[in-house]
């Protein structure tokens, strides 16, 4: 007969389906992805034992989609489903559909997340209980007049919130007194849409605190302990961006104080399996519950670092009816971790989210470094899901250590193809605030200004890398080809040395430049009137050491044509997806079609052609407009003839390497 235990369902994706697979797998577990259509290829897919398909992209036609999840599972014949993060798992009408269908559901009683998913009945429940509570209005009379006249009492100013779900949506900072009435009006809206509820609670604005966390377990034997805290007060519009553990503003006797109130508030509620209990932290000292996530959190790897325990696999111990086995006594912290989401979004946009194919996915690895992950190289972001890519964690002895660590393991993390954050969160990292360990959920509106923000200006340095990197690939190319070609005649001449010519575009900036080689690893790179020496140390697997005007610089790259026509760089880890404008026929030459086809250097939309077959033309003329990249670039002609063909239409989106006109040459 086989075990209800045997076979788990992961109804979730991305990177937390990958970390469950992971330790249901090496607990000897058969593991059931479930995928939309958009996710057919996908990493947890893979992954998987076996997988399931439930429906189309849209969330709500899959992920968020009981029935087909439950079929699913049946299908497979799961006995057991972990819901993950996100989508259902906060949905006590899954949990209670898992149980009327004989599945375990690996997480607490679907009545336990029924009241701490209501914000205004489990802050009731927790006064009740004793547990620290901001001062606030919480009760079932959900008029604008009651509103109104609580807040006035509460005083300003006063945070308006959404009763059900979280993640900053319906909930508003209000200063004053006559901007409570929009408030209201526009955080219900919000929650309405976001939720299906437009209940609201109001609370005292705690003004700069720090956003604490305790992570909590309990078996259904009875025992409870908290594995200590974490730190998320680094957010940007309620969103977490850093977490840490421990928090720096942590001492013995105030651990110890919110870890009871955590055990108690999850004790109350008889409470089963992981959950978080977030609390606000002020100034004094004083902390405040802000609620209960009844769930294994993003954050949960910082605690699995400095615990030495792997929370998933505890989940299913105890979904299983094993005890704990662990006292409060046993829990003790080593070191420090801080994790950084990876999210593929345009910063400089306003944190816009980012979709697009995943060119090249390299993550760092070495000491005190993990990566969770739900992507991979060849891939892409989907415009249905949440953006966010991976999780850098890393752990060190000191705070100070891990924090370095983590800056290193992002800078040596390789994200081509999509927009990415990874640059905002060194910047994050580095700042002094955030460094010495003061960072309060004002810190990132405090500490960047709308220019920190900005994409990072291409430099000299930037566009020489970039040059060395595509010189060194086209020599080593040819090198391939040639026979019996020794070593020490790399980039020698017997006569004049030979210069290269490049010409980047990046935005509105444009470079122009020339490699010379000096020897085997050495060269002279000209920019405008400046002349410098460069080498490249070393250029293997995506990665680069590069000296330029005597500094050493760490690069990762990614040709993603054949052609050559762009490179995408990270030199110290700022990001850079750069077209080589001298390369616009590097495709046709090679495929000997001849300088004159003219070849699309990167995938894009046609905007304009300026000719059609019968013309005549001269070299220089403009023939066409490709729009790629937020930048348009302009195509001309490479020889004197009469264009032969024209094979699209504007108005299209065309391929990289794709043949897109043909020109005769003239005869003479």
């Amino acid at each position: 007969m086989t075990s209800t235990f045997d076979t788990v369902l992961i109804a979730n994706r991305g990177e937390i389906a990958c970390r469950i697979m992971r330790t249901a797998k090496a607990m000897g577990l058969r593991t059931i992805a479930v995928y939309s259509d958009a996710d057919a290829n996908a990493p947890h897919v893979k992954l998987a034992d076996n997988a399931v398909r439930i429906g189309p992209a849209p969330a709500t036609e899959s992920y968020l989609n009981v029935d087909v999840i439950m079929d699913a599972a049946k299908a497979s014949g799961a006995g057991t489903v972990h819901p993950g993060y996100g989508f259902l798992s906060e949905n006590a009408g899954f949990a209670e559909a898992c149980a009327d269908a004989g599945l375990v559901f690996i997480g607490p009683p679907a009545d336990a997340i029924d009241l701490m998913g209501d914000k205004a009945k489990a802050k009731r429940r927790m006064i009740a209980a004793g547990v620290p509570c901001v001062p606030g209005y919480q009760g079932e009379d959900q008029s604008d007049a009651t509103l109104m006249a609580e807040a006035k009492t509460i005083g300003f100013p006063i945070m308006v919130k959404a009763a059900a779900g979280g993640g900053g949506r319906g909930m508003r900072l209000v200063e004053k007194a006559e901007a409570l009435s929009d408030a209201i009006k526009t955080a219900r809206s919000e929650a309405e849409n976001a939720f299906g509820s437009g209940d609201l609670i109001l609370e005292r604005a705690i003004v700069e605190p720090r956003h604490v966390e305790i992570q909590v377990f309990a078996d259904a034997h009875g025992n409870f302990v908290h594995l200590g805290e974490r730190d998320c007060s680094v957010q940007r519009r309620h969103q977490k961006v850093l977490e840490e553990a421990p928090s720096p503003a942590m001492t013995p006797a105030l651990r110890r104080a919110m870890g009871e109130a955590a055990v108690n508030a999850a004790r109350d509620i008889n409470y089963v399996g992981a959950g978080t209990v977030e609390f606000l932290l002020d100034k004094a000292g004083a902390f405040y519950f802000l609620e209960m996530n009844t769930r294994l959190q993003v954050e949960h790897p910082v605690t699995e670092m400095t615990t030495g325990l792997d929370l998933v696999a505890m989940q299913i111990r105890v979904a299983r009816g094993e005890p704990l086995g662990l006292s409060q006594d046993d829990v003790a912290l080593t070191g420090h971790a801080i994790e950084a989401r990876l999210y593929a979004e345009d910063v400089g946009a306003g944190f816009l989210p980012a979709t697009g194919p995943v060119d090249l996915w390299r993550p760092a690895s070495g000491e005190g470094v993990r990566i969770d992950a739900g992507v991979e190289t060849g891939g892409d972001v989907s415009p249905f899901y949440d953006p966010m890519v991976a999780k850098v964690i890393a752990h060190g002895s000191t705070r100070d250590e891990a924090r370095r660590r983590l800056v290193d393991a992002l800078k040596r993390t390789a994200l081509f193809g999509v927009a990415s954050n990874k640059k905002f969160l060194i910047d994050a990292l580095e700042r002094p605030t955030f460094a010495r360990g003061a960072a309060t959920t004002a810190f990132i509106a405090e500490a960047f200004t709308e220019a920190d923000l900005a994409p990072a200006p291409l430099t000299a340095d930037d566009v020489i890398a970039a040059a060395l990197l595509l010189y060194c690939r086209s020599r080593d190319a040819a090198c391939e080809t040639a026979t019996a070609l020794a070593p020490a005649l790399l980039n020698w001449a017997s006569a004049t040395k030979i210069s290269t010519p490049y010409r980047f575009a990046h935005g509105d900036m444009d470079f122009a430049l020339t490699v010379t080689p000096i020897d085997r690893n050495r060269y002279s790179v000209a920019v405008g009137d400046e002349v410098c020496e460069a080498a490249v140390e070393r250029m293997e697997d995506h990665n680069a050491v590069l000296t330029i005007n005597g500094v050493r610089h760490r690069a990762l790259f990614n040709f993603p044509y054949a052609g050559g026509a762009r490179i995408q760089l990270s030199l110290d880890g700022r990001d850079f997806d750069l077209v080589n404008l001298n390369a616009v026929y590097a495709s046709a030459v090679a495929s000997g079609a001849g300088a004159g086809a003219i070849i699309a250097p990167m995938h894009g939309l046609l905007v304009e052609i300026f000719v059609k077959p019968g013309d005549a033309v001269a070299k220089g003329d403009r023939l066409a407009v490709l729009e790629a990249m937020k930048m348009q670039h302009e195509l001309t002609a490479d020889i004197d003839g009469d264009v032969t063909a024209v094979h699209f239409e504007p108005g299209v989106q065309v391929a990289a390497d794709a043949l897109l006109l043909e020109i005769a040459g003239a005869k003479g």
